[in-house]
């Protein structure tokens, strides 16, 4: 088996489905164990996509519960595709357990929307600005810096080239904390301005002096969306000590989508001017 690098979408929709199959025959999780001579535990990781796909496994769930030939034929096909590591696999050595669930997600998100209390959004960072910001506040030494700034400018590449829509919102605040000095903030402040002109961004930036809006105190938060209806959308919450929780619940991720619909409804429309000159970013 791989080391493991977190789920890509592929994985995470055949176990969906697994999932789904066994509740829809009725067979508890007990009962699919027995079938495969094995723990609950194990059958609850294949179907969270927590462990690879064994094609062995997955017949044997399969015929325990009667799934048609044309229902259970996908599945089996889409093994091999869903058992490759993503593309990300070989930074795993520079990214925390969740980072690689997130990115796994992410790498297949149709619509990424962004926010940050305080600093520009992670997806829109130049090199320069989030090497800064790495020696400000992590303990990496060099090589991992090196390793993350590699991963990042990879996402990005990788969001733009296939045509992801990326929406972030941020305040003013953000550009006015010197991160790096004066040369690596005016290189930051000219990549925002530059992705006016870029298909599928928008970026809104909330003045200084704007009333508290739905996203107030709300920490740093990305909402996912992949077009595959077995994997619903996500929201990702970073929290203190350079974690994040994942969360799938409907409610709650409609509760974060709500409120950021709220603040960017409130927000200067993208278009308007960057505060001390140049554009903000965004298409109308």
């Amino acid at each position: 088996m791989r080391p493991r690098s977190g789920p890509t979408v592929e994985h995470r929709v055949l176990a969906a489905r697994l999932r789904m199959f066994r509740e829809r025959a009725g067979v508890s999780l007990q009962a699919a164990a027995v079938a495969l001579g094995a723990h609950p535990a194990t059958v609850r990781r294949i179907e969270r996509a927590e462990t690879g796909l064994d094609a062995h496994q997955v017949r044997v769930l399969l015929e325990r519960y009667a799934v048609p030939a044309e229902e259970a034929e996908p599945v089996m096909t889409g093994l091999t595709a869903a058992n490759l590591p993503g593309w990300w696999h070989r930074w795993r050595d520079a990214m925390e357990p969740w980072q690689q669930e997130v990115i796994g997600i992410e790498s297949s998100a149709t619509l990424v929307r962004t926010w940050h209390p305080a600093l520009v959004p992670e997806l829109l960072r130049t090199p320069a600005y989030e090497a800064a910001l790495c020696r400000a506040l992590t303990t990496d030494p060099p090589p991992r810096r090196d390793r993350h700034l590699e991963l990042l400018a990879e996402r990005q590449r990788r969001i733009e080239e296939r045509g992801a829509a990326l929406w972030a919102l941020l305040p003013e605040a953000a550009l006015r904390t010197t991160v790096g000095g004066p040369a690596v903030m005016a290189g930051q402040r000219a990549a925002l301005e530059e992705a006016a002109h870029r298909k599928h961004l928008t970026v809104q930036v909330i003045p200084l002096d704007f009333p508290p809006h739905p996203m107030t105190g709300v920490p740093p938060l990305h909402l996912l969306r992949v077009p595959a209806p077995e994997v619903g959308d996500r929201a990702v919450v970073e929290t203190p000590g350079a974690r994040a929780d994942i969360i799938d619940e409907p409610v709650v991720v409609m509760d974060y989508r709500i409120r950021l619909d709220s603040a960017c409804a409130a927000a200067p429309h993208p278009g308007s001017p960057l505060p001390d000159g140049g554009a903000r970013a965004g298409n109308p």
